[in-house]
């Protein structure tokens, strides 16, 4: 049966809090879960005190070590559980933009690739990671 790694929502009306979870893919969106990797809470918070930029920050807590786990034993995560996976540093970016041409490369294509600064200019090179 396929897993996927989801978001459950939970919250009241317009404050939602989600909890990421790992599911059946064919279970209802808030029926029990497997299990539960962490929480996102997506309204954006007050700046933290030292911050120089002053920007809010959207609350992301996550088990890193068992989202690894579900990952690498074939959990599918949809896109927003890809999006902040992502952001925690588990898995790439499922959509790079591409800057030189102004196209959207897969991440499995864009890992194969490096991006690589050249004055002013951004270029895209494979042959350094053949050598």
């Amino acid at each position: 049966m396929v897993l996927r790694i989801r978001l459950a929502r939970f919250g009241k009306k317009h404050a939602p809090f989600y909890n990421i979870v790992v599911a059946h893919a064919r279970t209802a969106r808030n029926s029990r879960p497997l299990e539960v990797l962490g929480t996102y809470d997506p309204k954006p918070q007050a700046p933290r005190p030292g911050d120089t930029h002053g920007r809010p920050w959207k609350d992301i807590k996550l088990d890193i070590s068992r989202a690894r786990y579900w990952v690498g034993v074939g959990a599918q995560p949809s896109d927003t559980a890809w999006r902040l996976l992502s952001m925690v540093g588990i898995l790439e970016p499922q959509f790079r933009v591409g800057q030189v041409q102004g196209q959207v490369i897969r991440a499995d294509s864009a890992a194969k690739s490096l991006v690589k600064e050249d004055g002013g200019r951004t270029t895209t090179t494979t042959e350094e990671v053949n050598a």
